[in-house]
């Protein structure tokens, strides 16, 4: 029974010091007159360049599958699903940092949960958008979609693999 309770204690320490340490990673440097830095411009241009260039992947990969008329509402619903989620402002940082201050550590885990819950809640909504287009698809589209939605789902930061593996996914040995 004593250890059944260390290792609750030592769990709800552990989600503690997550929740410290996440709302932590809320802090953001910027300009001395409150305005956001040059680091928070450079991620807006960053996010509308990676929209622009998400855009012209999926326009593309709509003229590759030749899509028949009664696939098109399939296919607004996979683009719809598949737009990204708005990143909080600074303000709204801001304004999440002071509520994340007000609260004790379990009220912060619990919120961080639920942020955790909406993301979670928008990749089921992308997972499905994409079965059921994938289902309205015919075979021969089905191995263009194969071929090419890596670079829409699977690849996220520009194309560059994980671990220094620069636009290509690692290769196990």
């Amino acid at each position: 029974m004593k250890s059944m309770m260390t290792k609750r204690v030592v769990l709800a320490a552990l989600i503690a010091g997550s929740g410290v340490l996440a709302a932590s990673a809320f802090a953001m440097n910027g300009a001395a007159d409150g305005k956001p830095g040059c680091e928070m411009r450079h991620g807006q241009a960053m996010q509308a360049k990676m929209g622009e260039s998400r855009d012209a992947r999926m326009a593309a990969l709509k003229e590759k599958l030749k899509l028949a008329p009664t696939q098109t509402v399939a296919w607004q619903t996979f683009t719809d699903a598949n737009q990204a989620q708005p990143h909080p402002q600074v303000a709204d940082r801001k304004a999440m940092r002071e509520a994340y201050a007000k609260m004790n550590t379990p009220q912060r885990v619990d919120a961080m949960l639920a942020r955790a819950n909406t993301r979670h809640a928008h990749q089921v909504a992308r997972a499905n958008a994409v079965k059921a287009l994938y289902a309205q698809l015919t075979p021969a589209q089905q191995a263009v979609f194969d071929s090419e939605a890596m670079a829409l789902l699977g690849r996220g930061m520009g194309g560059h693999g994980h671990h220094g593996h620069h636009g290509q996914m690692h290769q196990p040995s």
